[in-house]
């Protein structure tokens, strides 16, 4: 007897640690008929009826992908089918990218280089006394 009562207690600790797992890694919009915490009380507070009661009234249905969500094997439609990315130095339109990036620093460089030479001109002549052309 003591045996049956043994077994009948583990039975009853792995259907309350399966029912447990089950609600608690399920998606609160998929659980049936009562919010997910109400099902964890349930489970902890009826045992062994809440797990059984959780089984068979408020376990989701399916285990079904959510539409837009990917599962291996399934293939996918040609418009949602992931596109392998080229690394930057193999795309040719961002080389282009960088070389006009490139000559476009340049010229800022060149501008920025002139319009310093001419800022140290000015106060070279503000320091030898002479009036700055405007």
């Amino acid at each position: 007897m003591p045996r049956v009562i043994a077994l009948l207690f583990l039975a009853n600790i792995a259907l309350i640690v399966i029912a447990l797992i089950n609600c608690l890694s399920a998606d609160a919009d998929d659980v049936r008929a009562l919010p997910k915490i109400a099902w964890v009380f349930i489970i902890l507070l009826f045992s062994p009826i809440g797990p059984i009661i959780y089984l068979v009234a408020g376990r989701p249905l399916s285990s079904a992908p959510r539409p837009g969500t990917w599962r291996p094997g399934n293939g996918f439609p040609e418009a949602q089918r992931p596109r392998r990315q080229i690394a930057p130095d193999d795309d040719p339109d961002f080389l282009k990218g960088l070389a006009k990036q490139n000559t476009d620093d340049t010229e800022l460089l060149k501008r920025w280089e002139e319009d310093l030479r001419r800022r140290e001109e000015e106060i070279k002549k503000r320091e030898r006394g002479e009036k700055p052309e405007s």
